[in-house]
């Protein structure tokens, strides 16, 4: 699945170390007479790499009076190095900090990021109105916007047609499906539930549940959340529907061997299972109990040291990178969605049926966790733990209510 799955080895503290002498604010071309320097750093290992690459490429190529350099090395370097780097001036002129999207609230309060305030509409304008709302909200802090997004997946429902014909259209056949077609060896719908971009909260959505309510308070054991996971937990169980403790990539390599009907996945997976010879059908995920689909949107921020020294050559780099230049030729390369809702309907787009479906579920997309204090946190210590043992004992009301507890200690609920 996405590098964010499985990040890759840290780098040696050698090469972190000539990787922030060389990246610093500008490259150190003040007062020449040449083009304006800027250092980038992003996380971007996977398959989608030579797309962000390109949209460097196509902005040099346009703006000859600014010169952006890209350095791509692994997500934990940067989350190591950059916040230090970015407080004694020292690092990169813009950076996507981490793959996770709230960690741009630890730079907010540390004051290490610059607020954007090139917005609106035009090509030199960072045009927010045109972005997911969620998105915007995602990266808004004390209504000053720190961040934009630096790509945006939405999941989406993976089918074999070799055993599953159709794919299901509603929240009931999708669980009749997953139930009928588990059978002779092979799994409905393989789920992961660690070490991987959650699938479990699409699930809950459809059914009327949910995590954390806005006031960061937990919302897992309420009724309508225990009511959403119970019917996927007893298909687990007791039919058997996928194995349990997945994962991610030990999910992909089951739907991969043609052994699952079903998966819930992104963008980046589609050239492995085609390459895998899977006769692959990819559907917008079923619509809920309330007929709307809904699905999980992945992003990570794209942020401006508060010390750099070209604010605004900055801000124009990041209004290129989220133009709907950059986004179509980005989408129409990497197979990813745009960032951007005003492109769902291009034709160039909808010509493509793998890209068409995950740009068609940008609008209907939802972040996980999104500005949920410790948000990591409650992930790795109460979310997924929760979804590992109610798969084994069932006992969801139980699980759900000490999770709960769990997740209101951890975000300050009631504080």
């Amino acid at each position: 699945m996405k590098n964010k799955r499985v990040l890759a080895a840290v780098a040696s503290a050698a090469v972190a170390g000539l990787l922030l002498s060389a990246c610093g604010n500008g490259g150190g071309d003040s007062g020449s007479s040449g083009p304006v320097s800027l250092s980038v750093w992003t996380g971007f290992t996977g398959g989608d790499r030579p797309g962000y690459e390109q949209i460097v490429k196509d902005f040099n190529a346009a703006h000859p009076d600014i010169k952006v350099t890209m350095t791509v090395q692994p997500w934990d370097t940067i989350t190591q190095k950059l916040p230090s780097a970015w407080l004694t001036g020292q690092g990169p002129d813009i950076a996507a900090p981490s793959s996770d999207p709230n960690a741009i609230a630890q730079y907010v309060k540390t004051n290490s990021v610059l607020p954007i305030t090139a917005t609106g509409t035009g090509d030199d304008k960072v045009n927010v109105d045109q972005f997911a709302p969620a998105l915007v909200k995602e990266f808004t802090y004390n209504d000053k916007l720190y961040a934009v997004p630096a790509n945006y997946a939405t999941l989406s429902l993976y089918y074999n047609k070799k055993l599953l014909p159709k794919a299901p259209a509603t929240l009931a056949e999708f669980q009749q499906d997953a139930a009928a077609a588990t059978t002779g060896g092979r799994y409905g719908l393989v789920l992961a539930d660690n070490n991987t971009i959650q699938m479990w909260p699409v699930l809950q959505w459809l059914g009327g549940g949910d995590i954390v309510g806005a006031d960061n308070c937990g919302t897992i054991s309420s009724a309508p959340s225990v009511a959403s996971l119970q019917p996927w937990v007893d298909l687990v169980k007791n039919k058997k529907i996928s194995p349990v403790g997945l994962t991610g990539a030990e999910a992909d390599s089951i739907f991969s061997a043609g052994k699952a009907a079903m998966e819930i996945n992104g963008p980046w997976a589609a050239p492995g299972y085609k390459s895998a010879g899977i006769d692959l059908g990819i559907a917008t995920i079923p619509t809920g109990a309330n007929g709307q689909s809904v699905t999980l949107g992945s992003t990570a921020p794209l942020a401006i040291s508060a010390k750099t020294k070209h604010p605004a050559q900055a801000q124009q780099f990041l209004a290129y990178w989220t133009s709907k230049t950059a986004q179509l030729k980005f989408s129409t390369s990497t197979g990813f969605p745009p960032l951007r809702t005003d492109l769902a309907d291009d034709p160039t787009l909808k010509a493509d049926p793998t890209v068409s479906v995950f740009a068609g579920q940008v609008p209907n997309a939802k972040l996980y966790l999104p500005q949920v204090p410790n948000a990591t946190k409650v992930d790795s210590d109460a979310y997924v733990p929760l979804i590992q043992k109610i798969t084994r004992d069932g006992d969801v009301a139980g699980g759900t209510a000490a999770a709960n507890t769990q997740i209101n200690q951890l975000t300050g609920c009631g504080k």
